[in-house]
């Protein structure tokens, strides 16, 4: 059985529309996650060890004034597409869209106010929560007014994240949920002694802002190939690599599979992602310099943290051979990623 309940976690300032934020915690025997309607946050995950200790595997704040600050995306869904478009544009039908650009040459997750930093209506659900949001045509630059559904559901040691979507025009959408993980527990130092896998016989290179190329390589012989379990410290020495931020390429289907897998040897922590997305972009933290303030008053260096973000491949509005990433009036853009839990 999961229980479910709502508290307080502040107030919106006026001058953005006021509003109430509040938490939604998911707890079963196994897992316990604090949810917000501020951008649909995950800002606490807890999980058993081997011994059955409970610690908090995701980097996060305590306040929701941290949360509208500026960060890396903690904990948030981000859309209408996560990741990158190359110069912030797009054409659609004849007609071109310019959008914010916030990093580098590029528009990055969704823009200068993307999902993340706005307030989501709730609905409590028996074994979770599930929020909605209009996202007004014209906003950040994309078109069509565009409703969108996340639902969080905890059952055992399995947390799903579904996203449902309908637009009024065609648009490029791709969700994801931005959580850092450590399963050493957030606040430790780094991740190199976690072991990691994912699912993938390509990944996408990328250029020197982060774009990619175009190509699809294959990850046969190089510092990419993850398909069976590398140490992550090691692997990087090993490769001379300064971390991932990279687009692997999962096997197409709307099917439930495997993606990736993380197991911490010392305390036997295992997470699986599980996911009918056509990518996954695994990120270290290489950003991450351990000038923020996390829970507890925990910093967070370089490499402490990894993020598995299942989505469509970025760019992919502006790549005709990738993952068709358009949304059509009449259409539901539908897609879930499952996180499983366990000790070894």
């Amino acid at each position: 059985m999961t229980a479910v309940r709502r508290e307080a976690f502040g107030r919106m300032p006026p001058e953005e529309g006021g509003g109430e934020v509040e938490k939604f915690v998911l707890q079963s025997d196994s897992v316990r996650v604090e949810i917000l309607s501020f951008g649909c946050i995950i800002a606490t995950l807890e999980t058993k060890d081997r011994d059955g200790q409970f610690s908090d595997v995701v980097l996060g704040f305590d306040t929701l004034e941290a949360y509208r600050g500026k960060h890396p995306f903690f904990g948030a869904v981000v859309g209408r597409v996560a990741n990158r478009i190359a110069r912030g544009r797009f054409s659609l039908g004849g007609k071109e869209y310019q959008l914010f650009i916030n990093n580098g040459p590029n528009s990055l997750h969704g823009g200068a106010k993307g999902f993340d930093k706005v307030l989501w209506s709730p609905q409590v659900l028996p074994n979770g929560v599930r929020f909605f949001r209009l996202s007004p045509d014209g906003e950040e630059g994309y078109p069509g007014d565009l409703k969108v559904w996340v639902t969080y559901t905890l059952s055992g040691s399995e947390l799903a994240i579904n996203y449902q979507a309908q637009t009024s025009k065609t648009t490029p959408i791709s969700l994801t949920n931005h959580s850092y993980f450590n399963l050493a527990g957030q606040g430790s130092r780094d991740v190199y002694d976690h072991e990691i896998s994912i699912e993938a016989d390509s990944y996408l290179p990328v250029d020197d802002t982060k774009i990619p190329t175009g190509e699809v390589a294959a990850v046969q012989g190089t510092g990419f190939d993850l398909r069976q379990p590398v140490e992550l410290g090691k692997h990087l020495q090993k490769f001379h690599l300064d971390g991932f931020d990279h687009n692997f390429c999962l096997h197409q289907g709307q099917d439930r599979r495997l993606v990736a897998r993380v197991f911490h040897p010392p305390t036997g922590r295992t997470m699986e992602v599980h996911s009918t997305q056509p990518g996954i972009q695994f990120y270290t933290g290489n950003n991450l310099d351990g000038s923020l303030k996390g829970k507890g008053a925990a910093t967070y260096p370089k490499h402490s943290a990894l993020c598995l973000e299942t989505q469509n491949w970025p760019d992919a509005v502006n790549k005709p051979h990738f993952p068709n990433v358009l949304l059509h009036p009449g259409e539901e853009y539908n897609h879930t990623t499952w996180l499983v839990f366990s000790t070894a």
